[in-house]
């Protein structure tokens, strides 16, 4: 089957037939349903490596690891009962017609035996100016039921979350309650043997999950093993109140979290009914930064609210605003998108946002917020800084603020004298520990981060006019700019952000970044009022960039193009790091225009089905650096590397989220790689950036 025909024809899963959905904007590798924070990031395989074909019943929702993190839903109509969302055995699925997603939610329509049509809305909240809302690591599910062939019928709908949420260890013990309060029904589970600040199989072994929905008339609720409780809805459309007492293991008679609703008799009228999923964690992050000992910081949302249950019932009351903030940044999203550069680019911007920000733990307090990012699937590093970098254009785009944030802890870190290096750290340890390297033993990207600090910190400014944050760090990017006045213009053997691809000399693009970072140093020191510092990165960047010309432009060739190292003419790649040049307003002034052009009119040429290659290395692309390239590209040249992403999104066979690597042949991941739901993602967003 072709990746065409596994898009529009019919799915085979566990024995079960599906009919046709239709898919818009498309169909994504994998869909996002519960995606805020790094511990909730459930997602819906869809790509034909593993997926169903992006149907959300006959198959169970997986956390990012592909650990299973099993939802349930069921309907009873007149008495017959179906399955809307998960797997289990045996039971009768709804027949999905559609399926739609924005930058907030992924939406399903779903037909119940020709009676009564459902829709089901995942709304995962992206409120990057509202800290408040943003820090609440909670996710939406809307259900709405009506009647679909004009007659009343008697409906109760189910809904269960297993204790799969909560360890990455099927083995460990959990505890749980059930309760109400401010109106809200609740389960809480948890381990029963909790250890802060470390996880196992990248979920947490500290925190609280809290499943809920409202409390009201026709609710029923039961804790218990998964057959059984699944079973008694079944047979009585019902629950009976109940709490199994056995504290057991996750995977030991399966134990799931159900609630009942008797919606009663349906008619034309939707009828609807909210559940919220999420976590809880009082301490979120340790950081090795001011003093000698690790400080550990607090989750965002504990400033703002007196308990956990107040935090859960806020977020399950303030759905209405919630929506409607979330309906305002999706048609911003979307609108900026397609006057930006079309339907196409809508489509892929859109399915990052949740992604991004769901690798972003918020820590801290309200007047001094610190942000986290994890490297999620490539290593789950903490604080990355190419990993940060890639993704400043969703940043700069939605709250230029967030990137003081993220880099607060790398700051911290090395203005205290915990990194002995002169060059930039690399990362700072391994989410969820910010320990730093003391020692000096990151990983070894000297030239990279370098550049990449200079870059941001002056990205920052110009959108916030931060002198004072300039000044605060002015030392420390001084100390940078000299590793890069020594290390740019010729760069020694050493791996660049794409590590995997390996190590290698001379490399063009990782020199350019260096001597836009020196560009942008000279520009940080007139700000400050540092004029002879200025001066002299100014000159010595100038310098640069024309030595750089010669060294790293192969214009005998046709047509002429950068070279992936220098001297070696036969070599090529997206040269994605000019598109600083453009993000900081440095333009053709320091770079000439005929480099643009030039790299513009030269990846048609190179183009294969699915993307423009990283390099001649591989024939594997990054879909941030395709964008990062694309932004500052012709409009022709432009328009054919989103197309060919766009169309790449419904066809790909990768199954898990948005990956940002594969193959531009196959369309599938990369021998031995498998990157998913990393942030690098807002990278998308680089048509946006240019334009805020």
């Amino acid at each position: 089957m072709g990746f065409k025909d596994a898009l529009t024809g019919v799915f085979f899963f566990g024995g079960l037939a599906f009919g046709d959905s239709t898919f818009s904007p498309a169909r994504p590798p994998a869909i996002p349903l519960a995606v805020k924070a790094p511990y909730l990031n459930t997602w819906l395989n869809a790509g034909s490596d593993g997926g169903n074909g992006g149907y959300l019943a006959g198959q169970w929702p997986v956390f990012w690891t592909q650990q299973i993190t099993a939802w349930t839903g069921m309907i009873r109509v007149d008495g017959d009962t179906y399955q809307w969302m998960g797997a289990v055995s045996g039971a009768q699925n709804v027949d999905q017609t559609e399926f739609s997603y924005t930058s907030t939610r992924s939406n399903f329509v779903m037909n119940v035996g020709g009676k009564v049509e459902m829709n089901i809305t995942f709304l995962s909240p992206v409120t990057p100016t509202d800290l408040k809302r943003q820090s609440l690591t909670f996710s939406y599910l809307d259900v709405g039921v009506h009647s679909l062939d004009g007659a009343k019928h008697d409906v109760q709908l189910y809904a269960d979350v297993s204790g799969e949420w909560a360890s990455g260890d099927p083995g460990a013990i959990l505890e749980w309650d059930y309760g109400t309060s401010n109106g809200v029904a609740y389960h809480q589970f948890y381990r029963q043997s909790q250890t802060e600040i470390s996880e196992t199989r990248e979920l947490p072994n500290w925190g609280n999950y809290y499943w809920s929905t409202a409390n009201t008339a026709g609710l029923t609720y039961q804790i218990g093993s998964d057959v059984d409780v699944r079973g008694t809805f079944q047979s009585n459309g019902s629950l009976p109140n109940s709490k199994d007492t056995n504290f057991r293991a996750v995977n030991d008679n399966w134990p799931v979290f159900g609630f009942a609703k008797n919606l009663g008799s349906v008619s034309s009228k939707s009828v609807n009914t909210l559940f919220t999923i999420g976590v809880t964690q009082d301490d979120a992050i340790q950081l090795l930064g001011q003093g000698d000992g690790l400080t550990t910081y607090h989750s965002l949302w504990t400033d703002y609210f007196k308990s956990e249950l107040e935090a859960v019932t806020f977020f399950y009351n303030d759905y209405k605003t919630a929506a409607g903030l979330a309906t305002r940044l999706d048609s911003k999203i979307a609108s900026d998108s397609i006057a930006a550069a079309g339907q196409d680019y809508a489509t892929i911007t859109s399915l990052a946002v949740r992604q991004v920000f769901g690798a972003l733990q918020f820590t801290g307090t309200a007047k001094d917020p610190v942000v986290f990012l994890k490297e999620i699937s490539s290593n789950s590093d903490i604080q990355t800084v190419d990993v940060i970098f890639p993704a400043i254009p969703l940043i700069l785009y939605t709250n230029p603020n967030l990137l003081n944030y993220l880099l607060k802890p790398l700051f911290l870190n090395q203005e205290n004298g915990h990194y002995p290096n002169t060059n930039a750290i690399h990362d700072l340890g391994t989410f969820p520990l910010a320990k730093g390297y003391p020692d000096g033993t990151d990983e070894p990207q000297p030239l990279e981060e370098c550049g990449n600090m200079i870059i941001m910190v002056l990205a920052y400014y110009q959108r916030t006019k931060d002198t004072a944050y300039l000044k605060q760090h002015y030392s420390i990017l001084t100390q940078w700019a000299g590793y890069l006045i020594d290390e740019s213009l010729i760069p020694a053997d050493q791996i660049s952000t794409d590590d995997f691809a390996g190590s290698l000399a001379n490399q063009t693009n990782l020199a350019i970044k260096g001597i836009i970072g020196l560009r942008a140093m000279a520009d940080i020191s007139k700000i400050t009022g540092h004029a002879d510092d200025s001066s002299k990165y100014l000159n010595i960047s100038t310098s640069y960039i024309k030595q750089w010309q010669t060294l790293g432009i192969n214009s005998a060739a046709h047509p002429p193009h950068t070279t992936l190292s220098y001297g070696d003419g036969a070599s090529h790649g997206l040269l994605y790091n000019l598109y600083s040049n453009s993000l900081l307003g440095f333009g053709y002034d320091f770079v000439p225009k005929y480099v643009y052009d030039m790299q513009s009119n030269f990846y048609p040429t190179v183009a294969l089905e699915y993307c423009v290659p990283l390099d001649t290395r591989h024939t594997y692309s990054k879909t941030d650096w395709q964008l990062w390239s694309a932004a500052i590209a012709s409009e022709e040249t432009r328009n054919d590397i989103i197309s060919r992403i766009a169309n790449w999104i419904s066809v790909t066979p990768t199954n898990r989220a948005f990956t940002d690597l594969y193959d531009c042949v196959t369309g599938d991941y990369p021998p031995g790689i498998q990157f998913t739901a990393r942030p690098v993602q807002g990278g998308l967003f680089s048509l946006l950036a240019l334009k805020s």
